[in-house]
């Protein structure tokens, strides 16, 4: 015997099949170790630009099949581990521009690879003498005291680029409220509706774009 979905689950899919037959762009993102406050943020940067979803992947797959859409269906096969799915009117590449302005920073964590550079800047602190002395001087950093607090006598480099981020580089990082990295949502495909097409590499890197042409 077949068991009676519940209420909630049919809601949901159907809310789901609605808004595919409404918009034109379907975007898969992963979302893994990406905190709540962290999505609604992004929900509410998009404002009216797209409708940020977070169902169970089941639940996704009903939807599209409800579609009838054999090419949509396809994207089924992108749809791994945590992930959000997005719908908007905006064609695949400037929905992927939007979420990529959506982006803001985070602390690093040991054993990260540093995306670039990292730098103490010199400078005046909020540190006070005391454990911090150790800590910086052991990151091979020149300090003084001024008026209380640690200032910083010369920029270091305290990671680089491509390099693993240390437990103490990242508890001073985050004592300085230094922020290396950009979190946001991951894009891996997108489906455009209007043109029956499915989009696998939509990555946006505007600098690197740039730098090409």
């Amino acid at each position: 015997m077949k068991k009676e979905a519940p209420e909630y689950k049919k809601k949901i899919v159907k809310e789901l099949s609605d808004l595919i037959k409404k918009n034109r762009t379907i975007l898969i993102a992963s979302i893994s170790e990406l905190p709540t406050s962290q999505i609604q943020k992004i929900q509410k940067g998009l404002r009216k630009k797209g409708i940020v979803k977070v169902p169970k992947k089941n639940l996704i797959f009903l939807a599209i099949d409800s579609s009838k859409n054999k090419e949509l269906e396809k994207l089924k096969e992108k749809i791994k581990g945590n992930v959000a799915i997005l719908f908007s009117q905006l064609e695949t590449f400037e929905l992927a521009k939007e979420l990529e302005k959506n982006k803001t920073p985070a602390k690093a964590r040991p054993g990260q690879k540093a995306p670039r550079d990292i730098e103490v800047p010199a400078g005046p602190t909020d540190l006070v003498p005391g454990p911090a002395i150790s800590e910086l001087g052991a990151l091979g950093i020149k300090i003084k005291i001024e008026k209380g607090k640690i200032h910083i006598q010369e920029s270091k480099i305290i990671a680089k680029v491509g390099g693993e981020i240390s437990s103490e580089a990242a508890d001073l990082m985050s004592k300085l409220d230094i922020k290396p990295f950009l979190v946001g949502f991951i894009q891996s495909s997108s489906f455009d509706l209007k043109e029956n097409k499915l989009y696998e590499y939509i990555k946006i890197n505007k600098e690197e774009a740039l730098k090409k042409l």
